[in-house]
């Protein structure tokens, strides 16, 4: 049996490991980086919802990320914690965008966890009308990496790629 704390940064199957499933189900924003229409990086806070194997994000129809992802779909994304001590979770990988006639279907459930039942289907109910369009942004992670300052240090100083 492998632990999973001795895994090197990049390899996926850290994402088996109680920090990175803790982090993965809490209501902390994820934070995605990709590179915009321009060549330059850009940095988003976006809540998600974590399905076991995609790592999933909704945005309306017209937002500049959809096109940019299309052109240069690899991004990475971080979901942490301040700690102390910190808690940081690293992933990158491939976006998929899918465009979506009415609501992402795990949209709903994304403003039921962050916001809780009542204001999450308040939050819903203001924006699922007819003629709604957005987009569905799934991350397969193909890199994987944990810092926790107790267990999992930073590249520098543990000497592994972060």
């Amino acid at each position: 049996m492998t632990d999973l704390m001795t895994l090197p940064q990049g390899d996926v199957r850290l994402l088996g490991t109680e920090l990175a499933r803790g982090l993965l189900a809490s209501t902390e924003l994820a934070r995605m980086a990709y590179v915009a229409k321009d060549g330059t990086p850009r940095l988003f806070p976006m809540m998600f919802k974590w399905t076991g194997e995609e790592l999933v994000f909704a945005t309306f129809e017209g937002a500049r990320k959809i096109r940019a992802l299309r052109a240069r779909p690899h991004v990475a994304v971080t979901i942490d914690r301040p700690g102390p001590p910190p808690e940081i979770l690293l992933l990158r990988g491939p976006a998929q965008v899918t465009e979506v006639e009415g609501l992402v279907p795990e949209y709903a459930w994304i403003h039921h966890h962050y916001y809780g039942p009542e204001q999450g289907a308040r939050n819903i109910a203001e924006i699922d009308r007819p003629g709604l369009r957005m987009a569905r942004i799934a991350v397969r992670p193909t890199w994987v990496g944990l810092v926790d300052f107790q267990t999992r240090l930073p590249a520098p100083l543990s000497g592994r790629d972060a």
